[in-house]
């Protein structure tokens, strides 16, 4: 978590295949801002489902337990947004690869209240309600379960190109920076001998002049 005055960052890193379920429990301070990043795929389906937690059970929700959500890409574009709710959802596919961030922000108040929040994200094969497959299909159980599988399967596929792209990217990166590093170390040696050259020079002037050689 990263503390930048009135903005707390929560980054939530995913495993090797982007299909798992992050659920999350935390409390916001009133004032404060949360935000949770997750890297997900170009196409890959993502869903979310968020409520805050009544903290007195069986009551109504105090007026005071409201925020305001917003869902955003890598390069700033808007998915979703929920202004002063006590819950809500958002679904959608990743137009672009990259670092998601779901934002929650609790209204200042005097005095400061802390609001409990239940979150739940889900990414790619786990955005998928298997459920109602099954239920809509009427599919027996082997099949469900292969079909299941093959999703699975093709997102492990999925992430290892992507996987592949990035190592390429990396490894770009790495031979532009040694090629800058070599031209660089040239440079610095080239630098020093013609400094030492010039110190040299001006050290026989100088003895020349004063007649020691």
């Amino acid at each position: 978590m990263i503390e930048r005055r009135n903005i707390q960052l929560v980054v939530v890193i995913l495993g090797f295949i982007a299909t798992q379920v992050e659920s999350l429990r935390f409390d916001l301070q009133s004032g404060l801002t949360k935000c949770i990043a997750e890297d997900i795929k170009s196409h890959a389906m993502t869903v979310g489902k968020y409520h805050i937690v009544n903290p007195n059970e069986g009551y109504p929700l105090p007026d005071t337990h409201k925020v305001t959500v917003r869902v955003t890409s890598t390069y700033g574009n808007t998915y979703h947004q929920g202004d002063n709710v006590v819950e809500g959802h958002f679904a959608f596919e990743a137009a672009e690869a990259g670092d998601y961030m779901t934002c929650f922000f609790a209204a200042d108040h005097k005095p400061p209240v802390t609001v409990t929040l239940d979150f739940v994200w889900k990414t790619g094969v786990a955005a998928k309600d298997w459920t109602s497959v099954a239920k809509k299909g009427s599919v027996e159980v082997m099949e469900f379960e292969l079909k299941k599988t093959l999703e699975n399967v093709k997102a492990i596929h999925d992430e290892m190109f992507f996987l592949r792209e990035r190592e390429a990217e990396m490894q770009e990166l790495n031979r532009s920076t040694n090629s800058k590093m070599a031209w660089m170390t040239g440079l610095s040696i080239l630098l020093c001998l013609g400094v030492a050259g010039l110190q040299l020079w001006h050290l026989k002037t100088f003895f020349e002049k004063k007649k020691l050689i």
